[in-house]
Protein backbone atom coordinates (compact mmCIF):
# COMPACT_ATOMS: atom_id res chain seq x y z
CA UNK A 1 0.00 0.00 0.00
CA UNK A 2 1.41 3.45 -1.13
CA UNK A 3 2.20 5.97 1.79
CA UNK A 4 0.71 9.27 0.52
CA UNK A 5 1.79 12.25 3.27
CA UNK A 6 -0.39 14.73 4.77
CA UNK A 7 -0.60 18.45 2.94
CA UNK A 8 2.06 20.41 3.67
CA UNK A 9 4.13 17.43 5.61
CA UNK A 10 7.33 16.15 3.34
CA UNK A 11 9.19 13.08 4.53
CA UNK A 12 12.14 11.22 3.58
CA UNK A 13 12.75 8.39 5.31
CA UNK A 14 16.30 6.52 5.61
CA UNK A 15 17.73 8.77 2.91
CA UNK A 16 21.34 7.79 2.14
CA UNK A 17 24.43 10.44 2.25
CA UNK A 18 24.84 12.49 1.05
CA UNK A 19 21.62 13.85 1.11
CA UNK A 20 20.68 16.95 -1.50
CA UNK A 21 16.90 17.52 -2.05
CA UNK A 22 14.61 20.87 -3.04
CA UNK A 23 13.07 22.62 -0.60
CA UNK A 24 9.52 21.88 -1.61
CA UNK A 25 7.96 25.26 -2.69
CA UNK A 26 10.83 27.47 -1.39
CA UNK A 27 12.07 28.07 1.70
CA UNK A 28 9.45 30.75 3.56
CA UNK A 29 9.21 31.84 7.26
CA UNK A 30 6.97 29.43 9.87
CA UNK A 31 8.80 26.46 7.28
CA UNK A 32 10.50 24.05 10.41
CA UNK A 33 13.13 21.09 8.71
CA UNK A 34 12.95 17.81 11.37
CA UNK A 35 15.99 15.44 11.25
CA UNK A 36 16.08 12.36 13.09
CA UNK A 37 19.83 10.34 13.09
CA UNK A 38 22.49 7.97 14.62
CA UNK A 39 25.76 9.67 14.86
CA UNK A 40 28.42 7.16 13.86
CA UNK A 41 30.61 6.10 17.27
CA UNK A 42 33.88 7.39 15.44
CA UNK A 43 31.63 10.48 13.84
CA UNK A 44 34.56 13.49 13.36
CA UNK A 45 32.26 16.09 12.19
CA UNK A 46 29.06 16.41 9.76
CA UNK A 47 27.27 19.41 8.14
CA UNK A 48 23.97 20.61 7.37
CA UNK A 49 23.35 23.24 4.77
CA UNK A 50 20.47 25.48 3.55
CA UNK A 51 21.83 26.08 0.14
CA UNK A 52 21.44 27.85 -2.89
CA UNK A 53 21.30 25.52 -5.20
CA UNK A 54 22.20 21.74 -5.68
CA UNK A 55 26.21 21.62 -5.62
CA UNK A 56 27.90 21.28 -2.26
CA UNK A 57 31.32 22.59 -3.34
CA UNK A 58 30.31 25.81 -5.51
CA UNK A 59 27.23 26.86 -4.34
CA UNK A 60 25.95 29.88 -1.97
CA UNK A 61 25.11 28.79 1.68
CA UNK A 62 22.48 30.57 3.62
CA UNK A 63 23.05 28.82 6.47
CA UNK A 64 25.84 25.88 7.20
CA UNK A 65 25.92 23.91 10.93
CA UNK A 66 28.47 22.20 11.28
CA UNK A 67 29.38 20.05 14.62
CA UNK A 68 32.87 19.15 15.12
CA UNK A 69 33.81 16.35 17.27
CA UNK A 70 37.25 14.29 17.97
CA UNK A 71 38.80 16.91 20.63
CA UNK A 72 36.89 20.07 19.07
CA UNK A 73 34.08 20.01 20.83
CA UNK A 74 32.05 22.77 18.82
CA UNK A 75 29.36 23.63 16.41
CA UNK A 76 30.39 25.92 13.66
CA UNK A 77 27.66 27.91 12.04
CA UNK A 78 28.39 30.57 9.14
CA UNK A 79 27.03 31.23 5.43
CA UNK A 80 28.78 31.57 1.89
CA UNK A 81 27.76 34.52 0.00
CA UNK A 82 28.86 35.65 -3.61
CA UNK A 83 32.01 32.91 -2.98
CA UNK A 84 33.07 33.56 0.34
CA UNK A 85 32.99 32.42 3.79
CA UNK A 86 31.28 34.68 6.23
CA UNK A 87 32.40 35.31 9.88
CA UNK A 88 31.82 32.20 11.90
CA UNK A 89 30.42 32.12 14.93
CA UNK A 90 30.84 29.09 17.48
CA UNK A 91 29.41 27.45 20.07
CA UNK A 92 31.72 25.64 22.18
CA UNK A 93 29.26 22.63 23.46
CA UNK A 94 27.62 19.82 21.19
CA UNK A 95 24.66 18.34 22.51
CA UNK A 96 24.89 14.96 21.06
CA UNK A 97 27.21 12.41 21.45
CA UNK A 98 29.46 9.46 18.91
CA UNK A 99 26.61 6.18 18.86
CA UNK A 100 23.55 7.86 19.82
CA UNK A 101 20.74 8.66 18.14
CA UNK A 102 19.36 12.65 18.23
CA UNK A 103 16.77 14.58 16.83
CA UNK A 104 17.16 18.46 15.41
CA UNK A 105 14.48 20.54 14.79
CA UNK A 106 15.59 23.99 12.48
CA UNK A 107 12.76 26.53 12.73
CA UNK A 108 12.69 29.43 9.91
CA UNK A 109 11.35 32.40 11.80
CA UNK A 110 10.87 36.21 10.44
CA UNK A 111 14.99 37.03 12.28
CA UNK A 112 16.75 33.69 11.94
CA UNK A 113 17.01 29.92 11.75
CA UNK A 114 16.31 29.01 15.32
CA UNK A 115 17.87 25.47 16.31
CA UNK A 116 16.73 22.70 18.78
CA UNK A 117 18.91 19.57 19.57
CA UNK A 118 16.83 16.68 21.69
CA UNK A 119 14.29 18.89 22.29
CA UNK A 120 15.76 21.75 23.84
CA UNK A 121 16.85 25.32 22.46
CA UNK A 122 20.48 25.58 21.05
CA UNK A 123 21.48 28.25 18.76
CA UNK A 124 20.00 31.08 16.89
CA UNK A 125 21.46 32.21 13.65
CA UNK A 126 21.05 35.43 12.67
CA UNK A 127 19.57 35.37 8.83
CA UNK A 128 22.55 36.97 6.39
CA UNK A 129 20.74 36.77 3.08
CA UNK A 130 16.66 36.58 2.25
CA UNK A 131 15.54 33.01 3.07
CA UNK A 132 13.83 32.95 -0.68
CA UNK A 133 16.76 32.48 -1.63
CA UNK A 134 17.48 28.76 -0.23
CA UNK A 135 16.61 25.94 -3.06
CA UNK A 136 18.20 23.21 -1.32
CA UNK A 137 18.72 21.20 1.83
CA UNK A 138 22.37 19.40 2.09
CA UNK A 139 23.16 16.83 4.77
CA UNK A 140 26.34 14.62 4.85
CA UNK A 141 28.69 13.30 7.52
CA UNK A 142 29.57 9.95 9.60
CA UNK A 143 25.98 9.34 10.73
CA UNK A 144 22.82 6.97 9.79
CA UNK A 145 19.83 9.75 8.95
CA UNK A 146 16.64 7.79 10.09
CA UNK A 147 14.35 10.89 8.43
CA UNK A 148 14.37 14.27 7.17
CA UNK A 149 11.27 16.28 7.09
CA UNK A 150 9.95 19.29 5.72
CA UNK A 151 6.76 21.33 7.26
CA UNK A 152 4.42 24.18 6.77
CA UNK A 153 5.58 23.78 2.63
CA UNK A 154 3.45 24.32 -0.32
CA UNK A 155 0.26 25.03 1.77
CA UNK A 156 -3.32 24.30 -0.59
CA UNK A 157 -6.73 24.72 0.02
CA UNK A 158 -6.76 21.17 1.08
CA UNK A 159 -4.35 21.29 3.24
CA UNK A 160 -6.23 23.77 5.21
CA UNK A 161 -9.16 21.34 5.71
CA UNK A 162 -6.82 18.44 6.39
CA UNK A 163 -4.39 19.89 8.95
CA UNK A 164 -5.72 21.84 12.19
CA UNK A 165 -2.45 23.81 12.32
CA UNK A 166 1.54 23.49 12.77
CA UNK A 167 2.82 20.66 14.46
CA UNK A 168 3.27 21.10 18.70
CA UNK A 169 6.79 19.95 18.90
CA UNK A 170 7.97 18.51 21.90
CA UNK A 171 4.97 18.67 24.04
CA UNK A 172 4.84 17.95 27.90
CA UNK A 173 3.44 14.14 28.39
CA UNK A 174 0.89 12.93 28.86
CA UNK A 175 -0.48 14.47 25.83
CA UNK A 176 -3.75 15.67 24.83
CA UNK A 177 -5.95 17.10 22.41
CA UNK A 178 -9.35 17.94 21.23
CA UNK A 179 -9.96 17.03 17.31
CA UNK A 180 -12.59 19.52 15.98
CA UNK A 181 -14.82 17.13 14.01
CA UNK A 182 -13.36 13.41 14.93
CA UNK A 183 -11.67 11.33 12.66
CA UNK A 184 -13.28 12.24 9.96
CA UNK A 185 -12.86 10.90 6.30
CA UNK A 186 -9.19 12.12 5.01
CA UNK A 187 -8.16 13.07 8.16
CA UNK A 188 -4.26 12.08 8.84
CA UNK A 189 -2.90 12.24 12.60
CA UNK A 190 0.94 12.58 12.57
CA UNK A 191 2.52 11.85 15.97
CA UNK A 192 6.24 11.17 15.98
CA UNK A 193 8.47 10.33 18.87
CA UNK A 194 11.40 8.42 20.85
CA UNK A 195 11.30 5.21 22.70
CA UNK A 196 13.63 5.34 25.81
CA UNK A 197 15.96 1.94 26.60
CA UNK A 198 13.67 1.53 29.85
CA UNK A 199 9.90 2.02 28.24
CA UNK A 200 8.16 -1.37 28.44
CA UNK A 201 4.54 0.25 26.69
CA UNK A 202 2.44 3.52 25.88
CA UNK A 203 -1.01 4.23 24.64
CA UNK A 204 -2.41 6.57 21.74
CA UNK A 205 -6.39 6.67 22.19
CA UNK A 206 -8.73 8.00 19.91
CA UNK A 207 -11.51 8.68 22.65
CA UNK A 208 -15.25 9.55 22.21
CA UNK A 209 -15.50 12.90 24.55
CA UNK A 210 -19.23 12.61 25.17
CA UNK A 211 -19.04 8.45 26.69
CA UNK A 212 -15.07 8.34 27.20
CA UNK A 213 -15.64 5.16 25.46
CA UNK A 214 -12.27 4.83 23.09
CA UNK A 215 -12.72 4.24 19.77
CA UNK A 216 -9.29 3.22 19.12
CA UNK A 217 -6.31 2.18 21.26
CA UNK A 218 -2.91 1.73 19.58
CA UNK A 219 -0.73 -0.06 22.56
CA UNK A 220 2.91 -0.80 21.53
CA UNK A 221 4.07 -3.13 24.16
CA UNK A 222 8.07 -3.16 23.77
CA UNK A 223 8.40 -6.36 26.44
CA UNK A 224 5.86 -8.43 24.48
CA UNK A 225 7.50 -7.24 21.05
CA UNK A 226 3.50 -6.25 19.99
CA UNK A 227 1.16 -3.56 18.79
CA UNK A 228 -1.85 -4.37 20.60
CA UNK A 229 -5.07 -2.48 18.87
CA UNK A 230 -8.41 -2.51 20.44
CA UNK A 231 -11.93 -0.66 21.12
CA UNK A 232 -13.53 0.36 24.61
CA UNK A 233 -17.07 0.43 24.30
CA UNK A 234 -20.31 0.50 26.33
CA UNK A 235 -17.61 -0.70 29.21
CA UNK A 236 -16.35 -3.36 28.23
CA UNK A 237 -13.53 -4.42 25.58
CA UNK A 238 -13.80 -5.88 22.33
CA UNK A 239 -11.47 -8.04 20.72
CA UNK A 240 -7.67 -7.42 20.43
CA UNK A 241 -6.05 -7.05 17.00
CA UNK A 242 -2.08 -7.73 16.71
CA UNK A 243 -1.53 -8.90 13.60
CA UNK A 244 1.16 -6.38 12.07
CA UNK A 245 3.41 -6.27 8.52
CA UNK A 246 6.53 -4.99 10.57
CA UNK A 247 7.33 -3.49 14.17
CA UNK A 248 8.79 0.08 14.13
CA UNK A 249 8.39 0.08 17.67
CA UNK A 250 11.89 -0.44 19.65
CA UNK A 251 13.69 0.37 23.16
CA UNK A 252 15.78 3.46 21.86
CA UNK A 253 14.25 4.14 18.63
CA UNK A 254 12.70 6.52 17.04
CA UNK A 255 9.17 6.20 15.47
CA UNK A 256 7.07 8.09 12.76
CA UNK A 257 3.25 7.32 12.47
CA UNK A 258 0.60 8.67 10.27
CA UNK A 259 -2.79 7.36 11.05
CA UNK A 260 -5.22 8.29 8.24
CA UNK A 261 -9.01 8.30 8.18
CA UNK A 262 -10.83 6.27 5.18
CA UNK A 263 -14.36 6.08 5.31
CA UNK A 264 -14.41 2.13 6.97
CA UNK A 265 -11.03 2.00 8.47
CA UNK A 266 -8.59 3.73 9.90
CA UNK A 267 -5.07 3.14 7.82
CA UNK A 268 -1.54 3.42 9.99
CA UNK A 269 1.53 3.70 8.62
CA UNK A 270 4.82 3.65 10.52
CA UNK A 271 8.11 5.35 9.17
CA UNK A 272 6.56 5.22 5.80
CA UNK A 273 5.85 1.60 5.88
CA UNK A 274 2.03 0.73 5.44
CA UNK A 275 1.60 -1.42 9.10
CA UNK A 276 -2.25 -2.06 9.73
CA UNK A 277 -5.66 -1.33 9.51
CA UNK A 278 -8.32 -0.74 11.96
CA UNK A 279 -11.89 -0.98 11.03
CA UNK A 280 -14.34 1.16 12.44
CA UNK A 281 -15.90 -0.15 15.22
CA UNK A 282 -17.88 2.72 16.52
CA UNK A 283 -18.76 6.10 13.87
CA UNK A 284 -15.52 7.79 13.92
CA UNK A 285 -16.09 11.12 13.96
CA UNK A 286 -17.30 10.72 17.35
CA UNK A 287 -13.65 10.17 18.01
CA UNK A 288 -13.02 13.29 19.24
CA UNK A 289 -9.77 13.70 21.69
CA UNK A 290 -6.63 12.57 21.19
CA UNK A 291 -4.31 10.98 24.13
CA UNK A 292 -0.84 9.89 24.24
CA UNK A 293 0.44 8.58 28.05
CA UNK A 294 3.14 6.36 29.44
CA UNK A 295 6.69 5.43 28.09
CA UNK A 296 7.65 7.16 25.30
CA UNK A 297 8.84 11.11 24.34
CA UNK A 298 6.54 12.96 22.04
CA UNK A 299 9.06 14.74 19.10
CA UNK A 300 5.80 16.64 17.39
CA UNK A 301 2.20 15.79 17.30
CA UNK A 302 0.21 17.33 14.05
CA UNK A 303 -3.34 17.35 13.81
Amino acid sequence: MTFVPAPGYHPTYNPTLPFCKPVPCGLKVGMSVYFQGLADKNMQRFVVNFAMGPDAVRDDIAFHFNPRFAGWNKVIFSARLSGMWGAAEEKKKIPLKNGEHFDMLVMITQEHYKVLVNGNHFYEFGHRTPIQKVTHLYVDGAMTLQSVTFFGSCPTSCEEQAMEGPPIFYPPMPYMRRLQGGLKTNRTIIVVGFIPLSAHRFFINFIVGTTGDIALNINPCMDEKAVVRNSFLKGAWGSEERSISYNPFAPGQYFDLSIHASTDNLKVFANGQHIFDYKHRVSATLADILEISSDVILSYVQV
